[in-house]
C-alpha cells in the first residue's frame, strides 16, 4: 500500500469509526460577553462527531459512536449528525444522565475574551466505559478516532481509551487527537501525562504546537517528535504557518504496546497553510483531521492529504458554527493539484465552497482568489 501509515482493511464495514461526546452547543446571536448576549441560535458539538459529519459528507462511510441521555437534546444530535450521512446505530441512550450543552461566545477560542459554560459534568458520554460501548463497531473500521477529550470525561473514559489502544491483533488504524483541554481534567489527574501516554500508543497522531507547549513544555516540532517517537504519522499543527508531518518509514499499523516499534528514520514534509477570512476559528482542528483522514483513506501523498486538511479547515473556518459541507472532492482535488506558488497565492472566504454546492464549475487559475 502506498504511503506512509497502511490503514486497515478494506473489507470493514466503516472507513472510519469516531468515539466520543457530542454536545447541543449554543452559538450567540451577538458578539460579546455571555452576559451580555441576548438571545443563542442551537447546534451541535463535539470533536470526534464533527470528523465524522464532514468525512460522511465528503463521501466517506463514517460511523459515530457515543452516549446521550434519554431527552430531546440526545434526540436532536443523533437526528442531526445522521443528517450528514453519519452512521448512528451503535449510539446508545442512557436513561439517568443527560445529554451535554454548552454555551460560547463568538471570539476565538485563543482569545482572552473566549468564553465557554459547559454543562456536561455527570453527562451520559462520560459514563462510556469497556464494559457498556460496542466493540463489535468500534473495531469494525479501517480508521478508528480518538481524542483526548474523551479521556478527560472520567476514569471510566480513561480506561475505555486505554483499552483501545492496547495491543490486539484486530485493531483498526488508530487515530489520536491529542486537543489537550485543561479545564476538563479534574483536579489532581495527570492530564499531561496521560494524553503523552495515549498519544505514544497511537499510530496517527494530530498535536499542535500551542499545546504541546502548553501540556509538556516541549517547543517546536522537532522536539515533538523526539517525545512521541512511536506513531508512525505524526501531524504537528503550526496554525497560520501550515503543518508539518513525520511520517516513520514502518508500513503498517502497530499491535504491540508502547515503545516496541519506535520509529528510527522519518520522512519530514512541511506544508503551509493558506490565507483564509476568518469568520469563527471552532471547529477548524477537527476540520482539518477529517481533511487528512479523508486524503488518507484515499492513499494520497502526505502533502497532498495536510493540503485537504488545511482546505477542510478553511470551508469551517469562513463559517460561524462548527460544521459545513465540505469542498467537493472535485474541486478540492484541483486545488490540491496546484503548485507552490499558486497554492500561496490562494486566499479564502465566506462563500468559497458555495459554488461547489451550486454544481458550478470552479476550476482553479493560478492566480484564483476566492471570493471573501
Amino acid at each position: 500500500m502506498s504511503g506512509p501509515v497502511a490503514v486497515g482493511r478494506a473489507a470493514a464495514t466503516a472507513d472510519v469509526v469516531c468515539l466520543g461526546e457530542s454536545m447541543v452547543t449554543f452559538l450567540p446571536s451577538q458578539p460579546g460577553r455571555l452576559a451580555d448576549v441576548p438571545s443563542f441560535g442551537r447546534a451541535i458539538g463535539g470533536a470526534e462527531s464533527n470528523v465524522a459529519c464532514a468525512l460522511a459528507a465528503a463521501g466517506h462511510r463514517a460511523k459515530w459512536v457515543g452516549r446521550v441521555g434519554a431527552d430531546g437534546f440526545g434526540d436532536h444530535l443523533v437526528d442531526a449528525i445522521a443528517a450528514y450521512g453519519v452512521d448512528t446505530s451503535a449510539v446508545r441512550r442512557d436513561p439517568g444522565r443527560p445529554t451535554g450543552i454548552y454555551f460560547r461566545t463568538a471570539a476565538d477560542r485563543a482569545t482572552g475574551t473566549h468564553e465557554v459554560a459547559y454543562y456536561r459534568a455527570g453527562s451520559a458520554a462520560s459514563a462510556m466505559s469497556p464494559e457498556n460501548v460496542p466493540y463489535e463497531d468500534l473495531l469494525d473500521a479501517r480508521i478508528l478516532h480518538l481524542t483526548g477529550i474523551t479521556a478527560a470525561l472520567s476514569a471510566d473514559c480513561l480506561s475505555l481509551l486505554r483499552s483501545l489502544t492496547g495491543p490486539r491483533p484486530d485493531r483498526p488504524l488508530i487515530s489520536f487527537d491529542v486537543n489537550h483541554r485543561p479545564h476538563l481534567w479534574r483536579a489532581g489527574d495527570e492530564g499531561p501525562g496521560v494524553l503523552l501516554d495515549l498519544a505514544r500508543r497511537a499510530d496517527l497522531v494530530f498535536v499542535g504546537e500551542d499545546e504541546a507547549e502548553e501540556a509538556w513544555g516541549l517547543r517546536g516540532a522537532d522536539a515533538i517528535r523526539e517525545a512521541l517517537p512511536e506513531p508512525a504519522v505524526l501531524v504537528v499543527k503550526q496554525g497560520s504557518e501550515g503543518a508539518t508531518v513525520f511520517s516513520a518509514r514502518r508500513p503498517e499499523p502497530r499491535t504491540g504496546a508502547p515503545g516496541s516499534a519506535p520509529a528510527t528514520s522519518d520522512t519530514v514534509t512541511s506544508v503551509p497553510a493558506l490565507r483564509v477570512d476568518v469568520v469563527a476559528a471552532v471547529g477548524a482542528g477537527d476540520a482539518f483531521a477529517a481533511g487528512f483522514l479523508s486524503a488518507t483513506l484515499r492513499e494520497l501523498s502526505v502533502r497532498d492529504r495536510v493540503r485537504h486538511g488545511h482546505l477542510m479547515a478553511a470551508a469551517v473556518l469562513t463559517v460561524p458554527g462548527d460544521l459545513t459541507d465540505p469542498p467537493a472532492r472535485a474541486h478540492a482535488d484541483e486545488l490540491v493539484a496546484l503548485d507552490d506558488a499558486a497554492w500561496g497565492r490562494l486566499r479564502l472566504g465566506p462563500g468559497w465552497t458555495a459554488a461547489d454546492r451550486a454544481g458550478i464549475d470552479r476550476s482553479p487559475a493560478p492566480q484564483e482568489v476566492h471570493p471573501t
